[in-house]
């Protein structure tokens, strides 16, 4: 690990001030990616901004009938809150399907939205990669893409989001509350949070330099049922092959998001219209224009699997 400096600031504002600054500077909270990639020296900041004292860390219900959900809750008790559960099933389901128990702990929901891939030729240092190393090339397009992007990828890049997490907050329509360095807020609705890579896989989402996420709002509740369904090589510790976020009406209607198969969260609200006319209906428009490798084209039979097993869970 390279040496680095840190400080801890007293607001929102003065932590994004912080890190405008220095443009080798980073956030710091939880800390469960950040500190593994700096080991790893894929990440080398030389300055940390630690954020653990700005009170970032309530969920509190919102004049419009939803919840706001401070950027410092910890994994562990967004998943755990009443409300949550009761009203929010899919997201409660979300976040106990990933990681550990230790790691849900520490890792915050801000950290969460902003996991890096796990693309393994991201990981490998050895290897070319735009996103760590733009310019680069991209090993993973000639390698083994098993577990990489069947949609929405580029020439630059056919990495994943990992997370379990944004998936959820994108089938719920959740929002992301940020300030920059001069105290402006900005809401992202989740649906343009992450970014495709196109030919900048480096930046994975629209955040500017230095901008810190303050909280995730959730609108109102849907109703109907909440299910979270994610398929991995082993039964826990392991990210998404596929994974399905889905809120089902009792008419049939719905809602369903995608993870483990592109660069952010995958939701085609077209698609949604054929629900009731089951998965298959679905995946072949949520999916239309998918360029699998000869490695990860089942994923597209998995998708519609997955879908189609949330669908009838629900239905039961």
């Amino acid at each position: 690990m390279k040496s680095f400096t840190y400080e801890r600031p007293n607001s929102p504002a003065e932590a994004a001030a912080a890190v405008s600054r220095n443009p080798n500077a980073k956030f710091i909270a939880g800390g469960t990616n950040l500190l593994d990639l700096m080991k790893l020296q894929i990440e080398t900041p030389t300055h940390l901004v630690d954020v653990n004292g700005l009170g970032l860390d309530k969920i509190e219900a919102t004049p419009e009938g939803g919840l706001r959900v401070g950027a410092l809750v910890r994994n562990t008790d967004l998943a755990a809150d009443a409300r949550v559960r009761k009203d929010y099933a899919v997201l409660s389901r979300a976040l106990l399907a990933g990681a550990s128990g230790q790691l849900r702990n520490k890792a915050t929901t801000a950290g969460n939205l902003l996991q890096r891939t796990r693309c393994p030729y991201f990981y490998d240092t050895a290897q070319a990669c735009n996103k760590r190393q733009p310019g680069s090339g991209c090993s993973a397009l000639d390698g083994v893409s098993r577990q990489l992007a069947v949609i929405g990828a580029s020439e630059a890049c056919i990495a994943t989001h990992p997370g379990d997490m944004a998936v959820a907050m994108r089938v719920l329509d959740a929002a992301v509350e940020t300030v920059d360095a001069k105290g402006t807020k900005r809401k992202i609705p989740m649906a343009e949070f992450h970014r495709l890579p196109g030919d900048r896989p480096e930046v994975d989402t629209t955040l500017a330099p230095g901008e810190l996420i303050t909280a995730v709002t959730l609108p109102k509740p849907l109703g109907g049922a909440h299910i979270y369904r994610k398929v991995r090589d082993r039964a826990s510790y392991a990210y998404a092959l596929v994974s399905v976020a889905a809120v089902v009406q009792p008419d049939g209607s719905g809602r369903a998001a995608f993870g483990g198969v592109a660069h952010k969260p995958w939701r085609v609200e077209a698609a949604e219209g054929e629900m009731a006319r089951g998965a298959k209906a679905v995946t072949a428009q949520a999916f239309a224009g998918a360029k699998p490798t000869h490695d990860n084209a089942y994923k597209l039979t998995l998708a519609e699997r997955t879908l189609s097993a949330a669908l009838n869970e629900a239905r039961a």
